[in-house]
């Protein structure tokens, strides 16, 4: 996927219905009760949900280097995901990583997560990292892809993103 079609991200129905959520606590994470609906993307504005925003924060990574993913249901982008090799010698972040509604649970997520590795592997990188959002179902997305709650979250996605939980990937 390239960078002129950043733009369709809007086609990913990001809805999702988060019934709890982890709060970390170095390796440990406690479950909590949440009642959210979250709802699609905003078409306009500049706000943190807003297409622009998402948008503009992909071209940021794009343009220190991260490569873009995507996967498709015919011409449908149903899943889209972002990898910055190098945020740290041997250390890749997967920056950015949503599958439509109804594609969740098939497969799709996984497939962009091991495309990335495998990418940030050829580049050099020997771990991955990914602040995820704390929703319960997401953490156990990526843990089920291999990454594990980290001691010491790094300290520039820590200052971002506080509230979210910051999971580990070793490549080899």
């Amino acid at each position: 996927m390239g960078p002129a079609e950043l733009s369709r991200l809007g086609e990913i129905d990001r809805t999702e219905r988060i019934t709890s959520i982890y709060v970390q606590h170095g390796v440990d994470l406690e479950e909590q009760p949440h009642n959210f609906d979250v709802p699609p993307w905003l078409p306009t504005g500049d706000g943190f949900h807003s297409i622009p925003h998402q948008i503009g924060f992909c071209e940021e990574h794009i343009a220190r280097g991260a490569l873009l993913f995507g996967a498709f249901d015919g011409e449908r982008l149903v899943g889209m995901g972002l990898m910055t090799p190098q945020v740290r010698p041997g250390i890749a972040q997967l920056a950015h990583l949503h599958v439509s509604d109804r594609y969740r649970g098939r497969g799709v997520g996984r497939r962009l997560v091991e495309k990335m590795a495998e990418a940030a592997r050829e580049m050099g990188d020997l771990e991955m990292v990914v602040s995820s959002s704390p929703s319960a179902n997401t953490v156990r997305f990526y843990m089920g892809c291999g990454f594990a709650p980290m001691a010491e979250p790094l300290a520039e996605l820590f200052e971002k993103e506080p509230e979210d939980v910051h999971l580990s990937k070793r490549l080899d």
